[in-house]
């Protein structure tokens, strides 16, 4: 997303610089070393895009989720009753490759431990894709994570449910070992203080991506605040080949592995399907489906090489 001064824009333009110094002071009981083991999520994550970047993303996030209660804790004196706990929804969106697993699960340790110890909680829209045997006799498998690859039905239930302030959800759970959902494997949702929900539909309002009925539902109805990484497309492509790559290393001993199949072939067979796979697939569902909704984000931010993020917009 570039930055043009000379058009009206809904959004406060931040430069990595400009950024680290919105970091106010929140109480963080996260020491040197336990923010230096967060590398751990992601090897080739650095230090200084943690403290630098996240910290203060963190401290956005707390102020946001403050303004929430405090409207939640006005709403009830004014109605005189009692409301029911409800959860504050996180939207990451973005390709795939860009990161946004990497970013949900970093931010739920910060926002874990530097906001008053709130109990935070990570989903994946994968989970509500269509099985693969389903996907296969709909002739859908070269569509999977279009927006008709996934159950709309089953994952509007869910977010609704979790805004319902519903006691217990269930959702299933989603293997990139075998590359689908786990039969009879389920994710119970207790009601958290905060739930982030990673995936590439989190924005998208087409109709194909709308709850049936009278009146079109969209995943972004319940979603609190939203975040949409950014990148080139030819930066996306490249870390998608090296996922690719790297999880065929990892099934090389696995033959119950989906990249199982691929750890037989030689690496330069392996990069020629990898660029097959985006040019047709997903890079296909970038342009149609994904990068369209860019814009609808509470917050863009655009990665640079190595994963670095090097621009932040915010909605006014």
């Amino acid at each position: 997303m570039k930055n043009n001064k000379s058009l009206t824009t809904p959004y406060v333009h931040f430069n990595r610089q400009q950024w680290n110094t919105l970091h106010n002071p929140v109480r963080c009981t996260l020491t040197k070393e336990q923010i230096t083991n967060l590398k751990i999520i992601k090897k080739d994550l650095a230090l200084e895009e943690i403290t630098k970047i996240y910290l203060p993303l963190c401290v956005l996030l707390h102020f946001y989720f403050k303004y929430y209660i405090q409207h939640q804790c006005k709403l009830q004196q004014f109605l005189g009753k009692q409301l029911i706990h409800i959860p504050y929804i996180i939207g990451i969106s973005g390709s795939v490759a860009v990161g946004k697993s990497t970013m949900a699960r970093v931010l739920k340790v910060l926002l874990s431990h530097c906001t008053e110890h709130l109990k935070v909680e990570v989903l994946t829209t994968d989970v509500f894709l269509y099985t693969n045997k389903v996907l296969q006799n709909l002739g859908l498998m070269k569509k999977k994570g279009f927006p008709q690859s996934y159950d709309i039905q089953n994952l509007i239930k869910f977010v609704s449910e979790i805004k319902s302030g519903a006691p217990q959800v269930i959702a299933p759970q989603y293997s990139h070992v075998i590359y689908d959902i786990i039969p009879n494997s389920y994710k119970v949702i207790t009601q958290p203080d905060i739930l982030i929900l990673e995936g590439l539909n989190i924005l998208q309002r087409n109709m194909d991506y709308s709850h049936s009925g009278l009146y079109p539902i969209f995943i972004s109805d319940f979603v609190d605040f939203s975040i949409y990484i950014d990148a080139s497309e030819e930066l996306l492509m490249d870390w998608y080949i090296h996922r690719f790559l790297i999880c065929r290393k990892e099934a090389l001993y696995n033959p119950d592995a989906y990249f199982y199949y691929y750890a037989q072939l030689t690496e330069l067979e392996t990069m020629e399907i990898a660029i097959k796979i985006w040019e047709e697939i997903n890079g296909l569902n970038l342009k149609q489906n994904i990068l369209p909704t860019r814009e609808q984000a509470s917050l863009i931010m655009t990665k640079g090489k190595n994963h670095v993020i090097e621009n932040l917009y915010l909605r006014r």
